[in-house]
């Protein structure tokens, strides 16, 4: 499909002598980039990979890479790492509004439109997963795969929420220290990529965009502290969505001054392009409105009723919960588990983020780091829990080789068959399952083999 002749015309009176290159842009491949997951102890790519993928440095990210995987038999996104969370496949100019947010650790951060989830787990990543970060996405079935991509790349410090910008921002006045609005635009960023920009793109388009983000960035304004830094980001090249949306909410918001605006082009960047900008709320930072909890078995919503008898319920939970951590997590484990940030949440036992909010009222996908659930009075460990762990976290671990058709086999769900000195080496009971010691999943060894605990709807 051709690029639509409205949007070129707009391109050319915005850019003017530049207009010939970002054209010919246009027409160049697709860039394409991953980061890789230092939370989930990856290192880096070894000689074989790096060189098959042609993996070179995104300036803007520490953990960024461009890669040109051609026609490689393993593509980054069918490999075993990915699905263990080690990297993360993610348009460069992407990254970088993140690194103009600056989240730090122990930090309470908001990620108003977080779908499908990069920018979260990159914000996690900067936070080394302390702190509070709330992710929210307001179309329910983009929150689950936002959810999904939180537990694939082991985050343990989020909330997940689906709810509507004007709804949050009621439960969180001058709340957060930062707050990142990567805005729904037009898509301008996406005309190389394929036909769905071009044929969605539109003036009528543009102004609908231009007002939604308007309204976006007004409610995220009430959820900044004083002090704290918001950053509203596109990934559209349009003024009305761009420019004069940072003017009109300048112009709306005295207690806000800009700090920096940019946008990326793509015949300037390696990259579909994009457009950030950071203000800064006036004033001395405080404490927000909203309280928080960290009550053991006060749950922010307990699905098993009110009264006295559901907080014993929910207590018993998480007794189960504890006593099944402290025989499955080796004496160094560089997790805490503390009774007083667990709870029960829809049959589920969580451990909640430092400085959790009390949530009730609002629409909560995930409250934290599920650990499980108990079944006929036992515990039984949760593919999340699995994924925020590292091999040296846990009493007893299997590890399976990248390379190995084992690693394809684990994830249709196969059973592991062990050899007799495999069997002889470790005793009956739960494992983490790792792929070059990066962990993947959970298996439960019963005499010589490893019976598959791999969520069924992730099998390939």
């Amino acid at each position: 499909m051709e690029i639509p002749a409205g949007f070129l015309s707009e391109m050319e009176k915005s850019l003017g002598e530049e207009y010939g290159a970002f054209l010919k842009s246009l027409g160049d491949e697709e860039v394409k980039a991953l980061r890789i997951n230092p939370l989930k102890g990856f290192k880096g790519f070894d000689e074989e990979l790096i060189k098959k993928w042609c993996l070179e440095p995104v300036s803007w990210e520490e953990n960024g890479f461009f890669y040109r995987a051609g026609q490689c038999e393993m593509q980054p996104g069918k490999h075993p790492l990915h699905e263990a969370g080690a990297y993360y496949i993610q348009e460069p100019s992407a990254m970088y509004p993140v690194s103009l947010l600056e989240p730090k650790e122990k930090e309470k951060v908001l990620d108003l439109c977080a779908a499908p989830g990069g920018k979260s787990t990159q914000i996690a990543l900067h936070m080394k997963n302390t702190g509070l970060l709330i992710s929210n996405e307001i179309v329910l079935q983009r929150a689950l795969v936002l959810s999904q991509n939180i537990e694939r790349m082991g985050v343990k410090n989020a909330v997940v929420t689906s709810m509507e910008p004007e709804r949050l921002a009621s439960f969180f006045s001058a709340f957060f220290d930062k707050v990142l609005v990567d805005a729904p635009c037009s898509g301008e960023g996406m005309m190389r990529r394929g036909d769905a920009a071009r044929e969605n793109w539109s003036m009528e388009n543009v102004n609908m965009c231009a007002a939604r983000q308007h309204d976006i960035l007004n409610e995220a304004a009430k959820c900044l502290k004083p002090g704290g830094r918001l950053v509203y980001s596109t990934c559209t090249f349009s003024e009305e969505e761009d420019e004069k949306n940072v003017e009109r909410f300048l112009g709306e918001h005295a207690d806000y001054e800009l700090l920096s605006r940019e946008k990326l082009y793509p015949h300037k960047i390696r990259g579909e392009g994009h457009f950030a900008a950071v203000f800064l709320r006036k004033g001395s930072s405080g404490e927000g409105s909203i309280s928080a909890f960290n009550n053991a078995g006060k749950s922010p919503k307990n699905s098993r009723g009110k009264g006295k008898g559901a907080e014993n319920g929910s207590e018993a939970y998480i007794k189960l919960a504890t006593g099944f951590l402290k025989d499955f997590l080796s004496d160094k484990a560089d997790i805490s588990f503390s009774p007083e940030r667990m709870g029960e949440f829809k049959e589920s036992v969580y451990l909640y983020p430092e400085g959790m909010p009390d949530i009730r009222g609002m629409k909560v996908i995930r409250p934290g780091l599920r650990l499980g659930t108990v079944k006929k009075g036992r515990f039984e460990p949760d593919h999340c829990l699995a994924m925020s762990l590292k091999p040296g976290d846990v009493k007893k671990s299997y590890n399976i080789s990248s390379k190995s058709p084992a690693a394809a086999d684990y994830l249709k769900g196969m059973t592991i068959n062990l050899t007799a000195d495999e069997d002889k080496a470790g005793p009956d009971g739960w494992y983490l399952i790792t792929v070059d010691n990066i962990s993947i999943g959970l298996g439960k060894k019963t005499g010589g083999i490893i019976k598959n605990h791999y969520p069924k709807g992730l099998r390939r």
